[in-house]
């Protein structure tokens, strides 16, 4: 343990732990949590996060049994970012808006598909230029899409608009959430959130 930055974030603790091995490492112990997960960022940036009742201290040794893991998911997206072709500004700006347009043509009508044939209901969907999730869903169940999600195929589009959907039923990643999501997606809900976790968000 090299040093704790915290700072405030709505119903949650977030605190930066440098790992010796791995760097900064953002730390969050939060009520919605139901296990510890780890996850890897195209910039390289490490999340934990843990229930609230989960003692920091489990939540750092499972860190530890994960350092492999996280410097070959790390070295995976240093390639992948490397073979992607480089953009201006100008170009970026006008991919971004090309997706925007193509996000609106297609996300809207596509959710309400989608909840219909799940029998499940939200309130406003709105598109954004989000660079760190591809989606989520508010407390009063308001989804919000990334307009990244153009560049996926259309079965893992399909995925997250059913994982936030479910997200209006169980507002955390429970037993019961995943249960949910699973039943939705014909059993597949492991191998397409393995899927996903090979594409990253470009932005």
């Amino acid at each position: 343990m090299t040093g704790w930055r915290y700072r405030s974030c709505w119903c949650a603790e977030v605190a930066e732990f440098v790992h010796p091995r791995l760097g900064p490492v953002e730390v969050v112990r939060s009520p919605r949590a139901r296990r510890i997960t780890l996850s890897v960022r195209a910039s390289g940036t490490v999340r934990l996060s843990h229930p609230w009742h989960t003692a920091r201290a489990r939540a750092l040794e499972f860190l530890d049994s994960r350092v492999e893991w996280v410097m070959a998911a790390r070295e995976r997206m240093a390639r992948r970012q490397a073979a992607l072709p480089r953009m201006s500004p100008e170009e970026e700006r006008a991919r971004i808006e090309e997706l925007r347009r193509a996000a609106k043509a297609d996300l809207p009508a596509r959710t309400e598909r989608i909840a219909a044939q799940l029998g499940l209901r939200y309130g406003r969907l709105t598109i954004r230029a989000a660079r760190t999730k591809w989606g989520s869903c508010t407390s009063r169940n308001d989804l919000s899409l990334s307009l990244f999600l153009m560049t996926l195929p259309e079965h893992l589009r399909d995925y997250v608009i059913v994982h936030e959907l479910c997200h209006t039923v169980h507002h955390d990643h429970s037993p019961q959430f995943h249960a949910l999501v699973d039943r939705c997606v014909g059993g597949r809900e492991k191998a397409l959130a393995r899927e996903l976790r090979g594409y990253t968000i470009r932005g």
